[in-house]
């Protein structure tokens, strides 16, 4: 059974009616990661701030479902809604630096989720931190609990985004491109740390990424996204075996082969952007806009 279900999911620019998400629909089991690719601008971010209830506020859900374990958060009071995402999901950034408070020392950030959320003493909290600085591999985590932010190097950052995303035990974690600010030697341990602890807490995994190599290692399932609009829906080895959309297959072929770094890099053809552009027109013009 599903734990995530957005179903047919719309947002716009308010003011102005300008479509941003276009009756998006995806699931998500227990346990389970799914990825969002796209190119820049293809809503996967969006879609994991909808869930979050954490949009900008010019943007507006104008449609659709949000269910948490069967529950339409879109349908909940405001209050009850941030109750619900707080106890049930969490967040993984994209970058480290600005996620973290630089005038708050470490443990702060990570015992006061625990505290305001789930009702918390100070002390237990301040254990469950340093459990889960262990846990993903930080040594010295007393000293690392006094650290300010920037006594800490990126990738240390990152593994302390993580254990505070675990921290309440989530059910759900979207991951928003959580390895785009870190350097190729950070990112393949952090992607391997990611993968260990959403195994051993069976937490099920929104994966925001560009990187479709990233989604070969670490997704079972996949969304494609183009303008908004989710072109593929379909498990990832039969994805990688042959792309079923014509902008899927685009994309896939336009990904760098590390194999061959000499390799010319292939552009997607303007003929398969003006193809899908047609289909989101069509899109639209079916949803009353335009």
């Amino acid at each position: 059974m599903s734990f995530l279900t957005i179903r047919n999911l719309s947002a716009e620019l308010k003011g102005h009616g300008v479509p941003l998400l276009r009756r998006v629909s995806l699931q998500v089991a227990a346990g389970e990661v799914r990825g969002l690719v796209g190119e820049s601008g293809a809503g996967k971010s969006m879609i994991g701030k909808a869930i979050l209830g954490i949009l900008p506020r010019a943007v507006a859900i104008t449609g659709g479902e949000i269910l948490l374990d069967g529950v339409d958060l879109l349908q909940l009071p405001p209050a009850q809604r941030r109750r619900r995402i707080g106890a049930s999901a969490a967040l993984i950034p994209q970058d480290p630096l600005t996620a973290l408070n630089p005038s708050r020392r470490i443990g702060g950030q990570i015992t006061d989720r625990l505290v305001d959320i789930l009702g918390w003493q100070r002390a237990r909290a301040e254990a469950r931190a340093r459990e889960l600085l262990a846990e993903v591999q930080i040594a010295e985590p007393e000293r690392v609990l006094r650290s300010y932010p920037h006594e800490l190097s990126g990738g240390m950052r990152q593994r302390i985004l993580i254990a505070s995303a675990f921290a309440a035990e989530p059910r759900l974690i979207v991951a928003d491109e959580p390895t785009t600010a870190l350097d190729v030697t950070v990112q393949k341990q952090i992607l391997k740390l990611i993968q260990a602890m959403q195994a051993r807490h069976g937490t099920a995994l929104l994966f925001v990424t560009h990187d479709l190599g990233v989604v070969s290692k670490v997704c079972q399932k996949l969304s494609v996204l183009y303008a908004g609009m989710v072109v593929e829906d379909t498990e990832v080895r039969p994805f990688f075996a042959g792309p079923k959309h014509a902008y899927s297959a685009a994309l896939l072929a336009a990904t760098p082969k590390y194999t061959d770094p000499a390799a010319s890099l292939q552009p997607v053809p303007e003929a398969v952007i003006e193809a899908v552009r047609r289909e989101v027109a069509d899109a639209d013009r079916r949803a009353g806009h335009g």
